[in-house]
């Protein structure tokens, strides 16, 4: 997941100082990019802001380092929505980062756009858990170490028991949102969300 998708989704929605992009990633981007530094921040901004993306002015404050507020630009909107809007591959890992992402910038999608990413995600992990789910997990073992094969059954069965659980919340949890997307008259209407779709994370 690029920083620069992030930082440009988040401007798309309001100017921010450097500070303010970095208080984002540690609270609510912080299942979107980990451990993301302010150094980080500001040479993303540098370098999409002498790409034409981004623009910024200085507030001169006594006393202290003046701060510049970061603008996105129309160049920078149209690269923001073209990410946004434009083809998804899904990777093996679900729950990725670029799927989580164009979620939380949900926003600027129409929800004809919104409903084909979800579509898209879904018929992706419905495939891997028909190949994936009964496989033979067995696996031939000529270790050069002492290896206790019962051991690594035991851990491997709940591994797998516990993927196969996660994943099927996740696909249920992605159909109800298809479901209330599809349901409700009109998204931008809709004053309350429903409580089973509240403290996803």
């Amino acid at each position: 997941m690029k920083l620069e998708s992030i930082l440009l989704g988040v401007l798309a929605r309001h100017p921010s100082t450097g500070y303010d992009l970095k208080k984002y990633l540690d609270t609510h981007g912080r299942f979107l990019r980990s451990n993301t530094q302010m150094s980080q921040v500001y040479r993303s901004l540098a370098k999409m802001e002498s790409s034409g993306w981004v623009t910024h002015t200085v507030q001169q404050r006594a006393g202290a380092t003046d701060a510049k507020t970061y603008r996105i630009t129309d160049e920078g909107m149209t690269v923001f929505l073209d990410w946004l809007t434009g083809p998804y591959n899904p990777p093996t890992r679900y729950e990725d980062p670029d799927f989580g992402t164009r979620l939380a910038f949900a926003g600027f999608m129409t929800r004809e756009q919104l409903l084909r990413l979800i579509d898209t995600e879904l018929t992706a992990r419905r495939e891997q858990v028909a190949r994936y789910r009964f496989r033979d997990r067995r696996e031939a073992v000529e270790a050069s170490a002492p290896f206790d094969e019962d051991l690594a059954s035991l851990v491997a069965e709940w591994s797998h028991e516990s993927g196969a659980q996660a994943i099927d919340a996740y696909l249920e949890r992605l159909e109800m949102l298809r479901r209330v997307l599809l349901d409700s008259p009109s998204v931008a209407d809709t004053t309350e969300v429903p409580s089973y779709l509240r403290d996803v994370h």
